[in-house]
């Protein structure tokens, strides 16, 4: 690997920025392909590129191969992404079900509450708790694109300051619990706050999916899906 793009790639992983390493098997030629730009050794053609971007998105290392191509055209897609986080606003009971079930599917989880006696190690055994106030916690974390936000406490004075900064962050995923006249409410609120109306239609609320989840296990269910269906399901509602 050439000086270069070894500094670009460390670069890029310093500043959780995802990226793949394209390797031209038959001539040993690399390059960095990130989502907007492209650095190094050969260029890829239009579909390769969409497809390389792809397999970012999808955490998808591999072969890519054309079998059209009598030439034995190969190249090899080494993805180099940082960790998916789920940031849970409220140390309520659907954060204490929907924490093990994200971290089970490969999340870095972080539970945010700035009340003491819900955010506790005996709650939450294992999970990564913060006691900022919301606003706070995120400026600190800095939700990026493979960062997903899920508000839970039904407290405006805890939920709407993360809202708000979540909406402004790259986070790939807003959630907000609540029912559809409490959503109303919120976006009222946020619109007050002076959030646009594409920032505010990123929130997804009702958080989760539509199956009837009731207990805090199915709506923890409910939640975890349709974060997977967002980040995976590119042709799917969600």
């Amino acid at each position: 690997m050439k000086r270069e793009i070894l500094d670009r790639l460390l670069a890029a992983k310093a500043d959780a920025i995802p990226a793949a390493l394209v390797t031209d098997l038959n001539s040993g030629l690399q390059t960095l392909v990130f989502e907007d730009t492209v650095h190094g050794g050969f260029g890829l053609e239009p579909d390769l590129l969409d497809e390389v971007r792809r397999r970012i998105r999808q955490d998808r290392s591999g072969m890519l191969v054309d079998p059209q191509d009598e030439d034995g055209f190969r190249l090899f897609v080494h993805v180099h992404n940082p960790a998916m986080r789920l940031l849970i606003v409220g140390a309520v009971h659907i954060a204490q079900a929907l924490a093990p079930v994200a971290a089970l599917t490969g999340y870095d989880v972080t539970v945010i509450d700035p009340r003491g006696a819900f955010a506790t190690e005996a709650r939450f055994p294992g999970v990564k708790l913060n006691h900022l106030w919301p606003d706070e916690a995120l400026a600190a974390l800095k939700p990026d694109v493979r960062t997903a936000v899920v508000t839970l406490t039904h407290d405006p004075k805890l939920d709407d300051p993360a809202l708000i900064a979540a909406l402004r962050s790259p986070a790939f995923y807003v959630g907000a619990l609540g029912s559809k006249r409490t959503h109303a409410l919120r976006l009222d609120r946020l619109r007050d706050e002076g959030l646009s109306e594409a920032e505010v239609k990123r929130i997804r609320g009702p958080v989760g999916l539509s199956i009837g989840a009731v207990t805090p296990a199915e709506i923890a269910i409910a939640i975890m899906g349709q974060i997977t269906c967002v980040r995976r399901g590119e042709n799917h509602p969600c």
